[in-house]
């Protein structure tokens, strides 16, 4: 779901208490009393409003939901950050809360959380790495689940990193972390899961600054409640296998290329789903021309989990674009398009199509104002249209979002 932020406009006391808040934050964000940019602990808070014309991403020739398509929300966020460096350990940690208030389906009502701390460590000078773990609970998309019910999410992630640099121009590198998935109804329960990854490499570092390797990677995925097809007891647990290249190019000194891509193996605990291997990986550039001027871009090709019944896994192919551009000192202006065709993979149903696939287009555009170092107001609208899978259920779609925000930091 995308960010709300601003009140209802069709309710003008709750949308006046809005502002004076907003515009007491940024009274108190030009006073003394706030915390500068360079010191550890940062609160946080922020109002603002969206609207979706079509919120549950409903098939263009269905009515929607009590005969409604779309509807507005508003949230309010609080928060805090954290950072500092004691000696060579960096110490980073945020605490959000927010809370989400929908218009006409109140049943979505919820309270978001997110939370995250990482400790950057490096002992001497050739062992570094990172420790940490996320927390977050939030609405789940209605993409490819069709439900008027709340869904919450939670995720959680624990992840360590280590590098040794065991020669100037060599490094040493290993990796693990653990991804759990968990649904707040009950008919979504069979993608309740867990993703283990572990992995090691090398890179090469010489002179210009680019990196080159490769990564041995191993991921297993385990689901937690059984999934029931036909009578028969389905075991979804997976392990994927990768060889891939890690390179970062540093082409130009306006211009990166970052790389990683190779081999990748899925296999399958059960017989039904095809095992599937081939080329798997994900470019990414980045090209600065201008000062104010930023240009990215991505292309990529990876199995991805779903949140379906009847398959387990995807085959996406896409590709994206994206713009900031700095019109003056206090405004920022982003613009990107991307496009993203899923394969669907791992059918559970013999009379299930092999071929079945569906394709995802968005366009966003928004502006950020800054008038001053702690405060932000932006806007922003995004277009997503999808050719649909009408075995699936998930019909041909279109959907547009516009939301406002106010955030200030102290």
């Amino acid at each position: 779901m995308p960010s709300p932020l601003l009140p209802h406009p069709h309710r003008p006391r709750r949308a006046q208490g809005a502002v004076a808040l907003v515009l007491a934050l940024g009274a108190v964000a030009g006073g003394p009393a706030w915390a500068g940019p360079s010191d550890a602990l940062h609160v946080y808070g922020g109002l603002g409003y969206f609207y979706d014309d079509n919120l549950f991403r409903l098939p263009d020739e269905s009515p929607g939901y009590d005969r409604q398509r779309s509807d507005s929300a508003r949230q309010s966020v609080v928060g805090v950050l954290f950072d500092k460096t004691y000696s060579r350990q960096r110490i980073q940690a945020q605490g959000k809360l927010s809370k989400v208030a929908f218009s006409h389906f109140k049943q979505l009502d919820y309270d978001g959380k997110d939370f995250q701390g990482t400790w950057n460590w490096q002992l001497a000078n050739h062992l570094e790495g990172a420790l940490g773990a996320t927390y977050a609970q939030t609405l789940a998309p209605y993409t490819d689940f069709q439900s008027r019910e709340r869904n919450l999410r939670v995720q959680r992630r624990q992840f360590v990193d280590a590098a040794w640099r065991m020669h100037p121009s060599w490094r040493l590198r290993g990796a693990a972390s653990r991804d759990k998935f968990t649904y707040e109804l009950a008919v979504q329960r069979y993608n309740d899961r867990t993703e283990d990854a572990l992995e090691a490499g090398f890179d090469y570092l010489p002179r210009s600054g680019s990196t080159a390797g490769l990564v041995v990677r191993r991921l297993s995925g385990k689901y937690l409640n059984q999934r029931i097809l036909s009578g028969v007891v389905r075991d979804d647990d997976y392990e994927q296998d990768e060889l891939k290249a890690r390179v970062l190019w540093r082409v130009t000194p306006t211009t990166t290329v970052q790389t990683l891509a190779g081999y990748a193996r899925r296999k399958n605990a059960q017989s039904g789903p095809r095992d599937v291997s081939g080329f798997n990986g994900r470019v990414t550039a980045s090209f600065n021309p201008r000062q104010k001027l930023r240009l990215n871009g991505a292309a990529w090709r990876e199995f991805s989990a779903i949140e379906n019944y009847y398959y387990t896994f995807s085959l996406n192919r896409g590709a994206s674009a994206g713009a900031s551009w700095d019109a003056s000192a206090k405004v920022r202006v982003d613009a990107s398009l991307s496009v993203e065709q899923r394969s669907y993979e791992g059918r559970l149903l013999n009379n299930s199509p092999e071929d079945l696939s569906d394709t995802l287009r968005q366009a966003t555009v928004g502006a950020t104002w800054s008038p001053l170092q702690t405060v932000q107001f932006s806007t922003s609208f995004i277009h997503q249209d999808r050719s649909g899978a009408q075995f699936l259920g998930n019909g041909s779609f279109k959907a547009n979002t516009v939301s406002v925000n106010a955030n200030a930091q102290f």
